[in-house]
């Protein structure tokens, strides 16, 4: 991995943690697959730090840039998977 994620200074330490774990999934989703419940989970706790969906948009765009991996279709693919399954990108 040669590249950052994408992350607020102004953010609380914990707040930093909770985006980098959530993007670190959306990683896992494309490289190995996890449950969809532990995506979603995730993505629950970055709502409550990024509500805004145009700055949620803006991270998106700049994580994939940098990775090549979307947030945005990896919690897509999530919400429209059975509970309990395993997803992969």
């Amino acid at each position: 991995m040669s590249y950052s994620y994408p992350i607020d200074e102004t953010w609380t330490k914990e707040e930093i943690i909770d985006v980098v774990n959530f993007f670190s999934l959306v990683e896992r989703t494309y490289e190995d697959g996890i449950l969809r419940e532990d995506l979603l989970l995730a993505y629950d706790r970055f709502k409550q730090i990024i509500p805004s969906k145009s700055e949620e948009k803006q991270m998106d765009a700049k994580f994939q840039k940098d990775s090549g991996y979307s947030s945005y279709r990896a919690v897509k693919k999530a919400k429209a998977a059975s509970p309990g399954e395993k997803i992969r990108m």
